[in-house]
């Protein structure tokens, strides 16, 4: 782990991207034989065609979505269900151990964002309260320290990882009476991703309760299937690096299955997740318009048609039904993104790239003169479209945006044509090589610096400074959406010949196998998580919307390159869930 902490501690080596997509022809490929990668000519052809598959959300679907939850009687039940809740969370009688899982109930329902200040309230309450028990009555069951640790961490406090060590038996292991506590091991599961590096007693918790969960898996199943649903989707993923509206989703549909479920809370959960996806919908069917009369899709047909998926990456980002400026933003950004990805991925030879970059480092107008007839169309879309977003910021707030945002592309293009040379040189860089470059290629930077600028209007000149691509708020996002990215897609890079990629330069350097350097990766994928939580949990100049929406870029990597691919080559499993959070609403319960 010697290179792993250097490589997380050290700003020069981060950077990653919305890439990790085919690249056939013209590149070196490789075969594992003996052990050891061996190449193998490259094809001749100088334009490629990497065949994505079309988009199979047609214009004309989009502009159809309507999920009828636009009618004012429901923004008006919602309202008087939501007073409901807000008197829930505030009963100064419910003891403290139910209204911690209420807290949890409600955030993970989805309906946190509505009760920022009075969630705050309580759990201020929960510490003033621990604070006064007597000593000798400290002791407290597994489920409420796990819980009490994951909620406080979550939203700010300081709190120890020590509570747990009253949990070990005589020789400082998890005591085995616990091992068939359920709902305690999730708990503590769960709770152990909120670590910061060093903290090893969280390190043990997430070996104790992994093992003993999966251990109970099948008996749970067949006796408990609402018990086994909750182990198997904990141990998936925790809930810590999921996406929080698709959460939502999940959680409203185990939640309603419960015998004892709230039916006051259940349907203000249902009724606010079908309201915000009527907001959705309509920032969708904007950005199917914009998105058409750009004309890219048509005029590059090399390049992939993936504006759902973009927009679904933006909702995983920002998800609040306010937030619908900043969402339409991301989709654009990311729309680019992948468009432009493309031409150096795929289509542009290395002379068109180095000008390409170059236009984009001037950021002139007269730079389109050298370029080719489809670079031009590129770089003037992207051109008119950065400086539209900045004159509405200069217009509305004052601010002249625009270095900040020109920077964070040509440091992105910089590190695409890395790339590319490497690929036209069929060179396989060091692992450290290749890392310090992915993480800015992998197009985090460039999103962040966006959401910032969307998310704080007032900001100064000693905040902009903070706006460091090298912060780790910036940086420890980029790092886990880059080895996502690799950890789903290497198996295919490796059978298609793709040389630049975390796990064939590790390989290729060390000798390890494909199976090692992937467990390696993902150990770097824990300790990018752990300096992340740890900044999110200092004081920092950053404001706390913009703090968690780097959150969710992390989140929204993890869902993404889940199982695969979901955004270069979706699935039935990634268009599922773009179903389920965009297109289609909950049932609410027939007896209300």
């Amino acid at each position: 782990m010697a290179l792993a902490s250097a490589f997380l501690s050290n700003p020069s080596f981060i950077s990653l991207n919305f890439r990790k997509h085919s690249k056939p022809g013209g590149t070196l490929s490789y075969r594992r034989i003996n052990g050891k990668l061996n190449n193998f000519p490259p094809s001749s052809h100088q334009r490629n065609s990497a065949n994505y598959q079309p988009t199979p959300w047609s214009y004309d679907f989009l502009q159809s979505l309507n999920n009828g939850y636009t009618d004012e009687k429901y923004d008006a039940r919602e309202r008087m269900l939501l007073e409901d809740v807000r008197r829930m969370i505030v009963n100064p009688n419910t003891e403290p151990l139910p209204k911690l899982e209420l807290i949890d109930d409600v955030q993970r329902l989805g309906l946190g964002y509505r009760f920022h200040n009075e969630i705050k309230d309580a759990l201020h309450s929960y510490v003033s309260w621990e604070q006064k028990r007597c000593p000798t009555k400290q002791c407290r069951r597994l489920h409420e320290a796990a819980l009490s640790f994951r909620l406080l961490r979550d939203h700010g406090y300081r709190v120890s990882p020590d509570i747990f060590e009253s949990f070990k038996d005589q020789n400082r292991n998890f005591n085995a009476c616990h091992s068939s506590d359920v709902k305690g091991l999730l708990s503590l599961y769960e709770a152990a991703f909120l670590g910061y590096r060093g903290e090893h007693i969280l390190e043990e918790a997430k070996v104790f309760t992994t093992t003993h969960l999966s251990d109970m898996m099948k008996e749970i199943i067949s006796n408990d299937h609402l018990w086994g649903q909750a182990i198997r989707h904990a141990l998936d993923l925790p809930l810590h690096r999921r996406t929080r509206r698709l959460e939502a989703r999940w959680y409203i549909e185990a939640h309603g299955k419960r015998k004892n479920a709230d039916k006051v809370l259940l349907e203000a959960a249902i009724l606010d997740f079908n309201i915000v996806q009527s907001t959705l919908q309509r920032d969708l069917q904007e950005m199917s318009s914009w998105w058409k009369a750009m004309g890219l899709a048509s005029k590059l047909s090399f390049s992939r048609d993936r504006l759902m998926e973009c927009f679904f990456w933006a909702v995983g980002m920002a998800s609040e039904p306010q937030h619908s400026e900043l969402r339409k933003a991301l989709t654009k950004v990311t729309c680019f993104i992948t468009t432009i990805d493309d031409v150096y991925d795929v289509y542009g030879t290395l002379d068109e790239l180095e000008l390409f970059t170059a236009a984009v480092e001037r950021w002139d107008i007269n730079a389109m003169q050298d370029l080719p007839e489809y670079m031009k169309v590129c770089f003037l879309a992207l051109y008119n479209t950065v400086n539209k977003m900045t004159y509405e910021a200069l217009r509305e707030h004052g601010h002249n945006i625009l270095p900040y945002l020109t920077r964070a592309w040509a440091d992105m293009l910089r590190a695409f044509l890395q790339e590319a040379r490497w690929s036209h040189d069929k060179h396989i860089p060091l692992f450290d090589d290749y890392v310090r470059n992915a993480w800015v290629s992998v197009s985090g930077v460039v999103i962040l610096i966006h959401a910032y600028f969307f998310l704080n209007h007032n900001f100064s000149k000693e905040s902009l400074q903070s706006l460091d691509p090298h912060h780790r708020l910036l940086r420890c996002p980029s790092v886990i959406f880059r080895l996502c990215n690799d950890l789903a897609t290497s198996k295919a890079e490796l059978e298609r010949g793709e040389a630049a990629n975390s796990i064939i330069c590790r390989m290729h350097q060390s000798g390890a196998t494909e199976e090692n350097s992937h467990k390696y990766v993902r150990s770097l994928v824990d300790e990018a998580w752990k300096e992340m939580n740890e900044g999110r949990g200092m004081e920092s100049k950053f404001s706390r919307a913009f703090v968690e929406t780097a959150m969710d870029l992390a989140r929204i990597s993890h869902c993404t390159y889940q199982y695969g691919d979901g955004h270069g080559a979706p699935d039935s499993t990634s268009m599922n869930r773009i179903r389920l959070l965009i297109a289609e609403p909950i049932e609410l319960p027939e007896n209300r």
